[in-house]
């Protein structure tokens, strides 16, 4: 839009449907958001976090007020609630919509408190919403309610909202792309939420209570209906409250991209309820100065956060986190004239986009909206978790590469099929991205000087290749000169060096592998096995204690595992504690009763008999 001074109507993003008609409801958003990004980079996207953030909650707690909250609960609330809502806060549409969400709030909320009457500026509000992102129902959904609430009431001007509503819902459709845009939500609804592709991405499924433990939302999620509960028991009913809760906490629950739309609706609610409860229970409070209950509430803010803000691979600072992005694998892409009809998972795309647009035959097979036909969508999932699935795609398409996600998460089977692909080499390889080009056609040059001959890139062919490397140590040299190739052409080169620390351990050479691991740590400390590997290291070494807090630290971070648990049993029986390793070995064969070595540790330590 900033560069072509028009708003684009075609797609121009991936090369399969280039030109085709465009439906983009977060345009309005787009826009916005680029002079942040253009002007101010990475500082200006935290930036927009930053001012979106304490606009959402300053509005909620204006409309907080507006229902009676008093004193400085809010303050609290609105702790426990931005902590649950960062996890919402990347730089995406929602950011702007929990705005205008929370500025509705506070105008109807002042017009239900007998307070000036703004109402009118809901319309322009709910077009705004509409031009910038497809959760614009919520807004029409929250005047109704309101409205309704009126009627049932049968306050003075009861109707005049629901006249609002109906002026909010037409200028709704005051869009580039008209009714198309309104329909998306419902589309997805009824439709797209029922395929594949959309039923394995994260943020569309319900929420990761592990993962939400530490931050609230469990706390939000039963605090909420405990204080309405409480306000029935005492006759103070709102039935606005009781829709919204009811709505906001069955979006939040079904999935997870509601919770910041949920943290932002409940704020005002959970402040004035828990100020009316702690007001119940206190009818005489001390009055203690305003600097005393303020340092104690300043002190409850920073409590809440502990521990969330000890949450590991979370460290503090503004940065983009390279190692995650194709920036090395796209360069390589443009020295060498690799393009065509390109394969890539979608997470792939927003870099390739950025760093190839307009140049259709060097953009994605799909984006981050899967924007294709349902063919292509299902054929695509396919290809991520059925060894077929690529063989398949590849038919329909004749793809001349493909750029893939280095990180291979247990069903994804894509970089295995690769590997497995004899009309595709290997070209590059980081820590971000593996790229393959067809070995015939117009990129057979590519794929006859950068070949990798030796290293794959997917799980199963490197466990493969570890354990003939294992077996036979004339591979050893060959396998490191392509490690080696891949340290020198990508500063993230966390997986190579992590190989070449294993095939130190593997020829007892302690002293390197701690190097290499230590490389390793500087440059990805979220490296499976690393922790417990380091502590291998200290336990041949003498320091079992040491050893101890290592592989403390990787179960930790990548959770309990047998060989986790064998190396503890180990380390327990140089210290002589045989009741602890005893434990340790029957944990391992508990997660997995085949695992011969803590079998044979365990018997071992019941033939010494002791404790």
């Amino acid at each position: 839009m900033w560069t072509q001074h028009a708003l684009p109507l075609i797609h121009q993003w991936t090369w399969p449907s280039w030109g085709q008609p465009d439906v983009n409801p977060s345009w309005g958003f787009e826009a916005l958001l680029w002079p942040f990004w253009d002007r101010g980079g990475l500082v200006g996207l935290s930036v927009w976090r930053w001012i979106t953030t304490l606009a959402a909650f300053g509005f909620a707690w204006a409309a907080a007020r507006q229902m009676g909250a008093r004193g400085l609960v809010p303050a609290f609330v609105i702790a426990v609630c931005a902590l649950t809502y960062r996890q919402r806060s990347d730089v995406r549409p929602e950011t702007l919509s929990v705005v205008l969400l929370a500025v509705m709030m506070w105008l109807l909320e002042s017009r239900r408190a007998g307070g000036p009457d703004r109402s009118m500026a809901l319309v322009p509000i709910a077009w705004a919403w509409a031009n910038t992102h497809l959760s614009y129902y919520i807004g029409l959904l929250l005047i109704a309610l309101y409205a309704a609430d009126d009627l049932l009431a049968r306050r003075p001007g009861a109707r005049r909202l629901a006249l609002i509503f109906a002026g909010a819902l037409a200028i709704s459709f005051v869009n580039p792309f008209g009714w198309r845009a309104l329909a998306q939500p419902f589309q997805y609804a009824l439709f797209w939420s029922h395929e594949p592709v959309f039923q394995n991405i994260p943020e569309l499924g319900p929420p990761d209570w592990l993962f939400n433990l530490r931050n609230g939302l469990p706390l939000l999620i039963a605090g909420w209906p405990a204080l309405v509960i409480w306000r029935f028991r005492h006759r103070r009913i709102d039935p606005v409250e009781w829709a919204l809760m009811l709505a906001f906490t069955a979006q939040s629950l079904m999935a997870q991209r509601f919770v910041g739309f949920y943290t932002v609706v409940a704020m005002p609610f959970l402040s004035r309820d828990l100020s009316e409860a702690l007001a119940a229970i206190r009818r005489d409070p001390p009055r203690l100065p305003l600097a005393a209950r303020a340092t104690a509430v300043a002190i409850a803010c920073f409590a809440v956060g502990t521990f969330e803000w000890q949450r590991w691979g979370y460290p503090p600072g503004i940065a983009l986190v390279d190692g995650a992005y194709p920036m090395r694998a796209c360069e390589f892409m443009a020295a060498h004239e690799v393009r065509g009809r390109g394969m890539n998972q979608f997470g792939m795309s927003s870099w390739q986009i950025y760093r190839f647009w307009p140049d259709r035959w060097r953009l994605p097979f799909m984006d981050i909206h899967q924007s294709g036909t349902r063919a292509d969508r299902d054929l695509y999932q396919f290809a991520q978790v059925d060894d077929r699935g690529w063989k398949t795609i590849d038919e329909r398409h004749h793809f001349d590469y493909a750029l893939l996600i280095r990180v291979q998460y247990p069903a994804d089977r894509l970089l295995d099929a690769l590997d497995a692909d004899t009309a595709f080499a290997l070209v590059f390889k980081d820590d971000a991205a593996a790229l393959y080009v067809r070995r015939a056609g117009s990129l057979a040059a590519v794929a006859e000087r950068f070949a990798y001959r030796r290293v794959p890139a997917g799980n199963r062919a490197l466990g493969e290749l570890g354990r003939r490397v294992a077996r036979d140590s004339s591979l050893r040299g060959p396998v490191k000169a392509e490690l080696d190739r891949e340290i020198t052409e990508s500063p993230w080169h966390g997986q190579a060096k992590s190989l070449e620390a294993n095939l130190a351990l593997l020829i007892a050479d302690w002293s390197q592998a701690r190097v290499l691991l230590d490389s390793v740590q500087a440059i990805d400390d979220h490296r499976p096995r690393l922790f417990l590997r380091f502590g291998l290291i200290d336990l041949v070494n003498g320091r079992p204690r040491e050893a101890l807090r290592q592989f403390a630290k990787e179960q930790q971070r990548n959770g309990h595992s047998a060989e986790a648990e064998l190396a503890e049993g180990r380390a327990w029986a140089a210290l002589g504690n045989r009741g602890r390793a005893r434990a340790a070995y029957r944990r391992a064969l508990k997660l997995d009763a085949g695992f011969q070595e803590a079998a044979d540790s365990l018997a071992a330590l019941d033939r010494q008999g002791g404790s």
